[in-house]
Parts: structure tokens; C-alpha cells; sequence
């Protein structure tokens, strides 16, 4: 990892050691990937105001999320089928979380269990929920959340109509993996992705294993998950989510003024800026496009967090000077994971709090709170 700089060489890594599939299904996004695309170029398009002769000997990077002390405004986003990037890959990304001192979330779709990962570690961790039609599973869902002691619940709520990517049905991406001769020579050039994944807990949905009567047959397993996003969901089951849930309940996708003041009414401690990282609706707005907007509605009720297109210390900084609080990752940590294990994440992690520290650096700020759209030039 020493010559590794940038996320970039992560994701240069990843494609290299982890098959074509699930590096794909990690990298690409919906349709024509225009909002994929959006997330990069509109981050990409704001620039700093560099300012010179001012003391910055005691930058610090140190914040709090949700009330708890972090170690930098960054939280590990939910992504799914972690455990197919690496072996027991929820696990080893929870683990560097944990280290650098800052938040992970787990998905519902991920492939180590909520208590594969509660009694691998040994600090409380976010769940992310998806609601499915199944509201008895969805229940119990929470309640294993509960039980685990995670910290802090994450609704997804862009994802009641999946938008298509292209890249997942050319791949034949299925988890486990169906198999084909162009997978198994794919396969057979990466012998330490495959080593690491059979010496794993699971190859399947973690979370669903064991507790679907279809969750030992593979093809009604995928059947029942692609049928199961509930296109009925509505701002009333908030309430219901509400009422088993008693910690603090973050909204993650919201991308309009008016649904994020729909938000501020639910009683959730905080909402994430979000397009799903391009892989919902192809031709919405950037993430960062929308976030000065939904920040100056509903910023003084609500935390605002920010997902989509952070790939490195100055973005986390563009976004905070925007209006947010704190920044997640999904992508860049996933190219780390699949880079390195849990090694790949940690220098992830690294690499955007080095980042950080000297963008503040450069331009003349010390603190977190101190980042706000001065520092961004006009």
C-alpha cells in the first residue's frame, strides 16, 4: 500500500484483483450514467479560494456525527455485497471504521449478517434498511438492529423502483455468482479474491440467510429480493419505522427542497443528499448540485449529510463548505476493500483525512466548524 496516493490507485487495484462483475457493479452506475457522471464533474467544477499567511500549526479534523465524537467529518457509506469485493468484507471495512474512528454502516443487502458483524467488532455500528413488502421480516430486521446495539438506523428511500444498470445484466451479476466460462476464466485470474471469499462466512445475503423459508435456494432467494422493493412505500411508514425503532433514525436520498422539508417533520435526527451515486434516476441533478439549497431549507432543523462523487479530502471540504455536516463514502472505501481488505480501507480513510488536512491547510482554516463557502471561490 505504500505506493498507493490517491483513491484513483485504489480503484486501478480493485479492478485488478476482484472479478469484472462485482468491480463493475461497485463502479457503474444506472443507464447512460449521466447523473454518475454529474456527481464527478459538478464536485469536480468548484474551486478553492487559497489563502496564504495564516496560522494553521493546530488544523484539527475532529468532529461529531449524530452527537457522537468522530475522528473527521466522513461516515462509510451502505453498500452492497461488500463480502463479494473480499471475504468477510463488511467485517474488515466495520473494523477500519472503527480504528480511524468514525462511523460504518452496514447494508441490508450486504453478505456478513448484523450479527456476523456485531460479534466481530467491538463498538456499535449504523444499519441501513431497505423497506420490503414483507413488513413481519422488515420488523424483525429492526429488531435484530436493536439487538446488535447498532447506533443509528438509515432509511434508504430512493430505491422503491430500481433504475437499470446496464453493465449488472451484460455481467450476469447474481450473488453467489452464477457460473459461465467467461466467469470461470475471470475467476482463475484472481486466485486471492477467490481464496478470500470461500474463506468468508457467507457468499450469499447475510442478513436474509435463515430467516426466509426460499433463503436456501439461491434462484427463489433472487426472486423474492427483486420482488420485495416496495413501490407502496410513503412518508406514513416513517412513522411506522418510527414506532420499533427508538435511536436516532437518519433519512439517506433526498435530493429536492420539498422532500426535505417533508423530512424535517418525521423526526429524524438527519438526512443524506443523495442520488443513490447515479444509480437510481439517470438525468437527475448532482448531489452537490442541490445540497446549498436543501442546506438553507431545512439546515437549522436536521443534520445534513452528504453523499455522491467524494473521492478525495477536497471533496469532503467542497461539501462542507456547501453546508454539511458530514460526508459519506461508498465507492471510494468499496475500491479499498477490494484493493486490500481491510488494509485498502484503512488507507482510504487515510488518504482523505491527509487530503483534508491540507486542503484546510491551503486554505487558511484550522478547524471543521471554521469551513463555510468563504473558503470557495467565486
Amino acid at each position: 500500500m505504500k505506493h498507493i496516493t490517491c483513491i484513483d490507485d485504489l480503484r486501478a487495484l480493485h479492478k485488478r484483483r476482484v472479478p469484472k462483475a462485482f468491480f463493475d457493479y461497485c463502479d457503474r452506475g444506472s443507464y447512460a450514467e449521466e447523473t454518475l457522471r454529474a456527481n464527478r464533474e459538478d464536485m469536480q467544477a468548484i474551486k478553492f479560494r487559497q489563502r496564504i499567511l495564516v496560522d494553521v500549526s493546530k488544523r484539527d479534523t475532529s468532529t461529531t456525527i449524530l452527537g457522537e465524537t468522530s475522528t473527521m467529518p466522513l461516515v462509510l457509506a451502505p453498500v452492497g455485497l461488500l463480502g463479494m469485493q473480499h471475504g468477510d468484507g463488511e467485517i474488515h471495512a466495520c473494523r477500519a471504521a472503527q480504528a480511524a474512528g468514525i462511523p460504518f454502516t452496514q447494508s441490508t443487502m450486504s453478505i456478513c449478517s448484523i450479527e456476523d458483524i456485531a460479534a466481530s467488532v467491538e463498538k456499535p455500528f449504523w444499519f441501513q434498511l431497505y423497506v420490503m413488502k414483507d413488513r413481519g421480516f422488515i420488523k424483525a430486521l429492526i429488531e435484530r438492529a436493536i439487538a446488535a446495539k447498532c447506533s443509528a438506523l438509515v432509511l434508504t428511500v430512493d430505491l422503491q423502483v430500481i433504475g437499470q444498470r446496464h453493465q449488472d445484466i451484460k455481467n450476469g451479476m447474481t450473488v453467489p455468482p452464477e457460473w459461465s466460462l467467461s466467469k470461470l476464466i475471470d475467476f482463475a485470474t484472481k486466485p486471492a479474491w477467490v481464496s478470500g471469499v470461500l474463506q468468508g462466512k457467507r457468499r450469499t445475503f447475510g442478513n436474509l440467510a435463515g430467516h426466509l423459508k426460499v433463503s436456501d435456494d439461491i434462484t427463489s432467494l433472487s426472486t423474492w429480493i427483486n420482488s420485495q422493493f416496495d413501490t407502496s412505500l410513503n412518508w406514513n411508514d416513517i412513522d411506522w419505522i418510527r414506532s420499533i425503532w427508538p435511536g436516532k433514525l437518519v433519512l439517506k436520498g433526498i435530493l429536492d427542497v420539498e422532500d426535505a422539508e417533508l423530512a424535517a417533520k418525521t423526526g429524524a435526527q438527519a438526512i443524506v443528499v443523495s442520488n443513490h451515486g447515479g444509480r437510481q434516476l439517470d438525468g437527475a441533478p448532482s448531489s452537490i448540485e442541490v445540497l446549498p439549497e436543501i442546506v438553507d431549507a431545512v439546515g437549522d432543523r436536521m443534520e445534513i449529510m452528504f453523499d455522491g462523487g467524494i473521492r478525495s479530502g477536497q471533496d469532503v471540504m467542497r461539501a462542507l463548505a456547501l453546508g454539511a455536516k458530514s460526508c459519506m463514502i461508498g465507492r471510494a472505501y468499496a475500491y479499498g476493500l477490494g484493493a486490500g481488505g481491510q488494509a485498502g480501507v484503512a488507507k482510504a480513510i487515510d488518504i482523505i483525512q491527509k487530503e483534508l488536512l491540507t486542503t484546510m491547510g491551503l486554505c487558511g482554516v484550522n478547524r471543521i466548524e471554521e469551513i463555510d463557502d468563504h473558503i470557495i471561490a467565486v
